[in-house]
């Protein structure tokens, strides 16, 4: 059923380079309890996610802490998943970076803080293009989304396009922000607020 699944899985998301065989194999065994996520809600959503991270195939990143994969040095985004993984180290997580084959619609992380567990996909935000575009593009790989901002990007375009993303995305539930050592979560509630605009940019610009 795992085979069959990650044949039909990889036809649709080819992978940036060749793999190798084993590494292929793990992440066989691992599409089918991803794919599963899209199914479940509530409690039963985050018993997968630990199940999850229980998987044997994760390793430790040499010279890194707290951080597992498999065998993502092949991916063209390394760079960035690694940056955004130590910030999130940084905060107490454990972070266990996904396959994350591209053209396909998977979450980058599963973050795990004692017996919490939370999925996000990641988006660099690294020039002064639309954040809202990156944001809508995260639709259909996780309900939470993380931008790592690496640029000087204006505070009030950003909470106008994390507005705009909660208003397009019933299922949105979190927005979380590292800017340096700074760290902003902005949730459903925060964005209804008549106040969510002067709000946030106090915190962005603080």
């Amino acid at each position: 059923m795992y085979a069959d699944f990650f044949v039909f899985f990889v036809s649709l998301c080819p992978f940036s380079v060749p793999i190798p065989k084993q590494v292929s194999e793990q992440i066989s065994d691992i599409a089918y309890e991803l794919h599963r996520l899209s199914t479940l809600t509530g409690k039963s959503f985050v018993r997968q996610l630990e199940l999850i991270t229980q998987y044997k195939g994760f390793i430790p990143i040499e010279g890194e802490s707290s951080i597992f994969h498999i065998g993502m040095e092949q991916d063209k985004d390394y760079q960035s998943l690694i940056d955004a993984a130590r910030k999130a180290v940084d905060q107490g997580y454990s972070v266990y970076i996904l396959p994350n084959p591209r053209n396909c619609r998977t979450a980058d992380f599963i973050f795990k803080k004692k017996s919490s567990y939370t999925m996000y996909d990641l988006k660099t935000v690294s020039g002064k293009g639309s954040v809202g575009t990156q944001l809508l593009d995260s639709i259909g790989q996780s309900n939470r989304v993380l931008l790592n901002i690496t640029s000087d990007y204006n505070a009030r375009l950003l909470a106008a396009d994390i507005r705009t993303y909660f208003e397009s995305n019933r299922q949105a539930v979190e927005v979380l922000l590292f800017k340096g050592k700074k760290t902003i979560s902005v949730n459903r509630y925060a964005v209804q607020s008549p106040l969510f605009h002067k709000q946030f940019r106090k915190k962005y610009e603080k």
